[in-house]
Formats: C-alpha cells, sequence, structure tokens
C-alpha cells in the first residue's frame, strides 16, 4: 500500500509539472538564464517536486524544504518544483522589495488554477493603477467603520456556534470554516446562517477552495474541472442576486447591494473610471469570499490550538475577557468598542499568525531585472518570498518556536512580521478577520475548556496551512 501511495504521488506530480509547463502563461525562465543563481533544479522535467511535496505536509511544512537550501545555498536560490522555475528568497530586503512593489518590480503571481478559477478581472490578478483602482472602489465595506453593521450578527453567530460544542467531538477547523463562510456569505449577499440557499452556496465555494491546489487539467472528475463548474454555479447565483436587486424585487443592506448603487453603469460616460462592470462585480466578490474565509478559518483553528499548548497565555487572555464581561451588566451582550479594545488578545493574534505562518510564501513575477543579494533577478522570473523564515529569525523573534505574544508588546522592525502581508497587496480583510477571531475566542474564553483529543503538529497540503487532523477537541463549559 506504501509502495502504491508512492507510485501515485509520482504520477500526481509528473502530471501537474507537465501540466503547469503547457499550461503555465508565465513560462520565461530556463535554465541557461539562472545558472549564476545559487541551487539545484533538481531531476529532469519533475525538478524537486517529490522534496516540496514531501515536506509539505511535516509539522514545520514547506519551511523544512526552504531551510535545508537556505544553509547549503544562502538566502536566495533556484528551484525546479510543481511545474515551475522558480528563485526563493528571504530576509527583510527581500520583503520590503517583493511586498511594496517598489517601482513596480513586482506582480502577483497565481497559479493557472486560480487565474482560471478567480477570474481576469479579480483584483487578485490586477497590477500597478488598475489594481490600486479596484482596491479603492471594493475596500469601503471592509473598512472598521463598514465593519460595525455586520458586529452582532457575527456576535450571535459565534454564540450559537459555541453552544452547539460542548457533549460531542468537535472538528476546530470544521466549525471555524463554517463560522467564518457564514459571516462572510452574510456580509456580502445577506445568506441567512441555514437553509437551501446556505447549503448550495456552501457546496459550491469547498469545490471552488479545494480547486486551487488541485491539477491544472480541465477534465471530467477533476478537482479543477469541479471547481470551474461550481464556479459558473455561483456566478449563476450571483447574476441573479443582481437582476432582482436591480429590478427592485429585492434589497439587502449588505456588499453586494452596495457595490451594484455605487456602480451600476449609467449614460454619463465621464464616471467610467469610477464603475465596475458584471464582470468584475462578480470576479471580485468570489475573491473576497475566497480571501475572507481560508485564511481566518486557519488562524482561528491555530489559534484555539496555541491557547490549550500554552496555559499561561491562556489565563491571561482569559482574564482580559473575563474582565470585560465582568465591567457590563449582559454578559453575552458584547460591544463594539470592547472587541476594540482587546489588547493582549491583539498580541495574541499576533503571534498566531507569526508562529503559524498560515501563507507560508508570497508568490511574485519579476515586472523588470533588479538585483537583491548580489543576485540578478530577470523580468518575467517565479519569484517566492519565504515568510516562513523571516518569521522564525532568531534575530528579530528570539527562540522563535516559543508561543510568546509578549513579543509585539513593542513595534517589530518594519517587513519582518507579515501576519497580514504589507505593501499595496496587503490583506485587505484584515479588519474583519481580527474582528471574526476576537468576537469568537471571547466567547470561548469566558464559557468554555477545551480538550485536544490528538496530538498532532502535521500541515495539510495545501496552499494556506492548516491542523492535518482538523484539531478534534471536547468541550465543556466552566
Amino acid at each position: 500500500m506504501e509502495l502504491f501511495s508512492i507510485l501515485l504521488i509520482m504520477v500526481i506530480v509528473a502530471t501537474f509539472v507537465l501540466s503547469g509547463f503547457f499550461l503555465s502563461s508565465s513560462w520565461t525562465t530556463t535554465p541557461k538564464t539562472m545558472e549564476h543563481i545559487p541551487g539545484s533544479l533538481g531531476w529532469p522535467a519533475v525538478g524537486e517536486s517529490f522534496s516540496f511535496i514531501s515536506d509539505f505536509s511535516n509539522p514545520s511544512g514547506i519551511y523544512s524544504f526552504v531551510k535545508e537550501r537556505q544553509q547549503r545555498y544562502g538566502k536566495v536560490f533556484k528551484t525546479f518544483a510543481l511545474g515551475r522555475y522558480t528563485v526563493f528568497m528571504t530576509g527583510r530586503e527581500a520583503s520590503k522589495i517583493l511586498l511594496t512593489g517598489k517601482d513596480g518590480m513586482v506582480s502577483l503571481n497565481l497559479f493557472y488554477t486560480g487565474q482560471q478559477v478567480l477570474g481576469p478581472t479579480s483584483l487578485l490578478q490586477t497590477s500597478g493603477e488598475a489594481h490600486k483602482r479596484l482596491r479603492r472602489l471594493i475596500a469601503e465595506p471592509l473598512s472598521v467603520d463598514g465593519l460595525k453593521k455586520y458586529f452582532q450578527f457575527i456576535n450571535t453567530l459565534a454564540i450559537e456556534t459555541l453552544d452547539q460544542w460542548p457533549g460531542r467531538r468537535v472538528l476546530v477547523l470544521e466549525e471555524a470554516s463554517t463560522f467564518t463562510l457564514k459571516v462572510i456569505g452574510n456580509m456580502i449577499m445577506s445568506l441567512e446562517p441555514t437553509g437551501e440557499e446556505q447549503e448550495k452556496f456552501r457546496a459550491n465555494f469547498k469545490l471552488i477552495s479545494s480547486s486551487f491546489a488541485s491539477l491544472p487539467l480541465k477534465l471530467p472528475g477533476t478537482a479543477f474541472n469541479r471547481g470551474i463548474k461550481a464556479r459558473d454555479r455561483m456566478y449563476a447565483m450571483f447574476n441573479s442576486m443582481i437582476s432582482g436587486r436591480r429590478s427592485g424585487k429585492s434589497f439587502q443592506q449588505d456588499f453586494l447591494e452596495s457595490l451594484i448603487i455605487k456602480h451600476s453603469k449609467t449614460g454619463d460616460t465621464d464616471d467610467t473610471e469610477d464603475k465596475l462592470t458584471d464582470k468584475q462585480l462578480k470576479d471580485n466578490i468570489l475573491t473576497l469570499l475566497v480571501a475572507g474565509h481560508d485564511t481566518t478559518t486557519a488562524a482561528l483553528t491555530w489559534f484555539i490550538k496555541f491557547l490549550e499548548e500554552n496555559p499561561a497565555v491562556l489565563e491571561q487572555l482569559r482574564k482580559e475577557h473575563l474582565e470585560i464581561q465582568a465591567n457590563r451588566k449582559d454578559s453575552a451582550n458584547l460591544t463594539w468598542s470592547e472587541v476594540n479594545n482587546m489588547p493582549y488578545t491583539a498580541k495574541v493574534i499576533s503571534e498566531t499568525l507569526r508562529k503559524a505562518t498560515i501563507l507560508p510564501w508570497f508568490s511574485r513575477k519579476a515586472a523588470e531585472d533588479f538585483e537583491i543579494n548580489g543576485c540578478k533577478i530577470k523580468k518575467g522570473w517565479s519569484v517566492n518570498l519565504d515568510v516562513v523564515s523571516i518569521h522564525h529569525d532568531p534575530e528579530i523573534f528570539p527562540n522563535p518556536e516559543k508561543f510568546d505574544p509578549s513579543r509585539f508588546d513593542a513595534p517589530v522592525k518594519p517587513f519582518s512580521f507579515l501576519g497580514f502581508g504589507s505593501g499595496p497587496r496587503m490583506c485587505p480583510g484584515i479588519n474583519l478577520a481580527k474582528l471574526e477571531i476576537s468576537i469568537f475566542i471571547h466567547h470561548l474564553v469566558c464559557k468554555y475548556k477545551w480538550t485536544p483529543l490528538e496530538k498532532d503538529d502535521s500541515v495539510q497540503p495545501t496552499l494556506v496551512r492548516m491542523p492535518k487532523n482538523k484539531y478534534p477537541v471536547v468541550v465543556e463549559p466552566l
């Protein structure tokens, strides 16, 4: 059975590599042009893909793959994995160059599957002035002020979710996924947390989400093909909603409504720059659904896991939340001002994102030639910023394996903490993620205690790092 699994993985990797070779729209790198970059391109055709995938599911994730090569070659090295010639780099200098996009040096570099599923007008596929314009047009509902009207829904949903936890085996990752998806679905299109529409929405979304790390083969039965079909069903759902809103048959005070009101085309051609087409509306609603789900789901799960593993941190966090609860008459009625005044909770969120490093690397494409650490990077090359190494640099974060929220008592050095990214592509959902986690954790630590059913630090072999066992726990009231 083990031999069969290995052979299966080999076939999958080989297929992925060949597919990536023929389908990648940015295939401009050749081994000869990379001769001056230290590193190894591995075996013919498959490169170092076996090592890459093997290390992915280790407790340290892809960090073990990168760290071994950094020790051998330095902060900048080349590799060939998953169908791409890639330069990995780390350090604050690399962070500044790749994340600020200084002088237009780099652009985002999605895999083919992500490009196809999200659509060409997605915020994640635009760059330069077009990216700035699009981000400005869709950013308002995710601002601190824009989130106020969703606060009570999130608060109520967190209470209702946790009320169902005691007395059964809970997979925290699954519960966190359901919670965050219900939140973003309600914010964007006023989806009720239960019912047939919610079930269809969740089923399609799961297929879309799983297609991002799939083989780029649009064949019947493949995850990529299922993801594309689910995306089409989701867009049909959006079309119906948009049509209903414009006809006046339905009206909701949500993100979709605000976009329709602001961006419906009129006869005035002067306002074209400040309007979105229906295609842009749909591509970016889906983008916000994806961006507002996976990373927050992972962050909330790791947060709960790290709390249980660090009793002193849990005790101090619980003290903060019990004091908040004690200072109001209604213990369940968390307020907007209270959730925005949780200083220790904010530090635990930051430390969770540092230690877990949910997005282990940020992929970019060189938009022009530039030099870093003495290595000349050519226009069109795929370049990956290794975030795990930055978050585990002992010169920046002493004893990096220790979970220590006090690291954030004072501001950290610029470009050394990348929990939400940095620069023009900093996560647009940063305020929503913090709000969801803070509300959920408040009700969890004030009312419940939990015990893990397994001790396993392995991570899923997906683009977003999540506990492989989904973190099973049993929950009891305090």
